[in-house]
């Protein structure tokens, strides 16, 4: 079970970061049409219906990962997709990656690996030491 959520919850920044690739596609396809013919090819672009269908699928990913795990143990793997669009613009469009963006994705994916585990701590121990804020228990009648 915990298999599956953790290949779920890591679909989420590759589903985000095939829209990013996507959208970039379609943008490019486009140029610089503008007015109703614009919205008619955007329309039409196979790589922006892509985009949508991608974006649709990952809401519904996002959704099952938010039932099954806590906000503060799900929303950080997003910052992920920042790393995984750097490289992508690298290996795929052959954009130029400079030193801060290596320091910073580093940073990112440190930041990440830090608050999941911080998410993954026994919070009463914490709770009773006065360090954590009490929660607010959401009803799931509404």
């Amino acid at each position: 079970m915990m298999t599956s959520m953790r290949l779920t919850w890591l679909s989420v920044p590759v589903l985000n970061t095939l829209f990013q690739i996507f959208t970039k596609l379609g943008a490019t396809q486009l140029g610089n049409v503008e007015g109703t013919t614009w919205l008619e090819d955007a329309l039409t672009s196979h790589w922006i219906l892509a985009a949508v269908v991608v974006e649709i699928v990952c809401f519904f990913i996002w959704m099952t990962v938010l039932a099954e795990l806590d906000l503060s143990r799900a929303f950080p793997l997003s910052g992920i997709s920042y790393v995984l669009i750097i490289a992508t613009g690298w290996f795929a469009f052959g954009e130029p990656i400079v030193g801060l963006q290596i320091v910073g994705s580093g940073l990112i994916l440190a930041g990440v690996w830090l608050i999941a585990g911080a998410a993954q701590t026994d919070s009463v121990g914490d709770l009773e030491a006065g360090r954590v804020l009490p929660h607010a228990h959401v009803s799931k009648d509404r």
